[in-house]
């Protein structure tokens, strides 16, 4: 009794949050016809917006994973001065609002770069914003993984005399394929739905720099929310599908490993 009243809290809760707004999209879209699409994925704007927003995404998820790895690896396995704070710094994509995110790229980044580079209104602007925002989520998920993985099979390899390059992809790669997907799957969808922290750095150039989510706010201030509805589909779409394939991917490595 108690299992299917929280059962059936969590559904409502989950509709309410989810499936109903989610629905309503894809019915707002589906209402203006197969014509609302087809206007949409024929209009260069959109579908050079579409494109930038999902190589990059991809583009910043393959980086994170490998990057997001070694960072974890080095915050569980090795011991250094100011390793906690490093531990702190890794959130902070989490707790800062976006559009600051894009004010402090822009002043790093930015035409008066302090640094000397500037990557402002380029496509290299784009791939800075997402992978600040995305950073954290492979680093979070294979974290606690590594935290809780017994170092006995590791050990075993050694003294049977792997390398530490085998021992990695033998024994510890195969327990942390699941999150590390996981993770992918999480800088994939942020990264494909950022918007505030390229407000400023990117320039929101049509054809060069525009992103699908400003494409979107276009098309809401022109008052045209059949096309807005029409790419939100379009990139829960994409966004389902990359969580499939991924998970697809992270099963068949797994079984290899």
């Amino acid at each position: 009794m108690t299992s299917g009243l929280g059962l059936g809290v969590a559904m409502v809760w989950f509709s309410l949050l989810v499936l109903i707004p989610l629905s309503a999209i894809v019915v707002k879209a589906a209402g203006g016809g197969w014509s609302t699409f087809e206007h949409v994925l024929t209009s260069d704007q959109t579908r050079s917006a579409l494109q930038l927003t999902v190589l990059s995404a991809l583009a910043v998820t393959a980086l994170n994973m490998v990057m997001g790895t070694a960072i974890a690896w080095m915050l569980v396995r090795d011991r250094f001065r100011g390793m906690g704070l490093l531990d702190l710094l890794i959130d902070i994509p989490f707790a800062m609002p976006t559009i600051v995110v894009g004010l402090v790229l822009l002043s790093v980044y930015g035409t008066d770069s302090p640094i000397g580079v500037s990557v402002n209104n380029t496509r290299w602007s784009v791939l800075l914003a997402m992978g600040f925002v995305t950073l954290p989520f492979v680093v979070r998920t294979v974290q606690p993984v590594l935290e809780e993985l017994d170092t006995d099979a590791e050990d075993a390899a050694a003294s049977l005399g792997a390398g530490r390059i085998a021992t990695f992809r033998r024994v510890i790669l195969p327990a942390l394929v699941p999150a590390i997907f996981a993770g992918a799957a999480l800088s994939f969808a942020r990264g494909i739905s950022e918007y505030g922290s390229l407000l400023l750095i990117s320039g929101n150039l049509p054809g060069r720099t525009e992103v699908v989510s400003v494409r979107l706010f276009s098309f809401l201030e022109g008052g045209n929310l059949a096309a807005a509805a029409a790419v939100a589909t379009i990139m829960l779409v994409i966004a389902l599908l990359a969580i499939v394939v991924l998970d697809l991917v992270q099963r068949r490595v797994a079984r290899r490993g």
